[in-house]
């Protein structure tokens, strides 16, 4: 009999602890969306999602983090390329032991549309919370703690928040700073009525899908605000960095707050040397030449050849990128087997697609250049080259 009892009573702790220790599963969606305009010509090659940032595909920094807390399957929601995308993700599928499926719109249905469309994926007999992340997301994720938050408030539905310094920009989340229960939003307040906003990070009850239709529904505009007068939602301040980064600045912005965050965390994988500034992630294929001045705040992918006496600083070079020597790199994002010449100087936001060469001794001052291009003269002032 007391043999049962512990049986019980373990078997009672281990679904307490259903998600920490992976004994029951748990599912996520992520909203992947559609044609990643804002990060061309690098979308022009891949799906936004398999943009590298810091050496991985984006997406695979959050898949990442949902398997690291026992999350067994993940929804892409996608109406753009998705053959494309569980082609490319099938091998990280194996190797962490994850079920990724799409679900694939024919319209754009908006931030909460996705949500009914997978509903069937999403929901089984466990009534588990599931969680949903905005794929243009990076941060440390603390899915861990936003569980325990979200099992110790007892509402509908958690959302995570992080504070900012200008939130007129934004949607402002307004909540009891004691509780972390939402009382309203307030789209981009003329005064002052709080600092923190979406940070784009769910954890939603199965019922939340009964408030969604099938059509463009807005979940921050629509579904939240509703369940917020319900007195159902709550909010947790999202510890560490966030950085939407959809967009090239904010890109080169989120490589920086990912590697002070990767330094505090687990600073082995960063690079040192007398060649080294700051912050460098390398991958352990690339070959860096003689008299390299490289940092802060680079990533230098697999198989790149930087050759002697380049300056890189706050910029990502991916996957095959030849530089040539004394080429100087700045604030700029070089794609995928691109050349930069000898003597180059790129900087200001400067955007190579995939397959771009750049000739000796040009200057790039924020150009955006198409992938499989050939640039023999300088780009003096910000523009597309086609």
């Amino acid at each position: 009999m007391e043999l049962g009892y512990s049986l019980f009573a373990a078997l009672q702790a281990a679904k307490e602890n259903f998600c920490f220790f992976g004994l029951l599963s748990m599912k996520a969606l992520i909203l992947v969306g559609g044609f990643g305009t804002r990060l061309r010509p690098l979308t022009l090659s891949v799906p936004k999602p398999l943009v590298d940032f810091a050496n991985k595909p984006m997406i695979l920094h959050q898949i990442e983090a949902l398997k690291a807390i026992g999350v067994t399957e993940v929804v892409l929601a996608i109406n753009y390329q998705p053959e494309v995308m569980l082609n490319f993700l099938k091998d990280f599928e194996k190797k962490l032991d994850i079920r990724i499926t799409c679900s694939q719109e024919t319209e754009p249905l908006g931030t909460a549309g996705p949500l009914a469309l997978a509903r069937d994926k999403l929901i089984d007999n466990s009534g588990e919370p599931f969680f949903v992340l905005n794929s243009d997301v990076i941060s440390e994720y603390p899915l861990k703690e936003m569980i325990e938050f979200h099992k110790s408030h007892g509402g509908e539905a958690s959302i995570m928040v992080t504070k900012v310094d200008e939130p007129s920009k934004y949607g402002v989340v307004v909540m009891d700073g004691t509780t972390g229960k939402v009382e309203k939003f307030v789209e981009k307040p003329k005064i002052f009525v709080g600092n923190k906003i979406n940070a784009g990070i769910y954890l939603l009850n199965p019922s939340v899908l009964d408030r969604i239709e099938l059509k463009p529904t807005s979940i921050e505009k629509e579904v939240f605000p509703k369940i917020a007068a319900e007195k159902k939602l709550y909010a947790m301040v999202l510890p560490g960095f966030w950085m939407d980064i959809g967009q090239p600045k904010d890109y080169i912005t989120g490589l920086r707050l990912y590697l002070d965050s990767l330094r505090k965390k687990s600073s082995s994988k960063l690079v040192r040397g007398s060649h080294i500034i700051g912050n460098v992630l390398v991958d352990e294929s690339a070959v860096i030449g003689e008299g390299c001045l490289i940092g802060p705040d680079v990533a230098i992918g697999p198989g790149c050849e930087i050759e002697p006496g380049v300056r890189l600083s706050n910029c990502t070079v991916m996957r095959g990128v030849r530089i040539k020597k004394h080429a100087c790199i700045s604030s700029s994002i070089i794609g995928w087997h691109s050349t930069v010449g000898r003597w180059a100087r790129i900087e200001n936001m400067t955007i190579l697609g995939e397959d771009v060469h750049i000739a000796d001794e040009v200057y790039s001052n924020g150009g955006v250049v198409l992938p499989h291009k050939e640039i023999k003269s300088s780009i003096l002032k910000p523009e597309i080259v086609m």
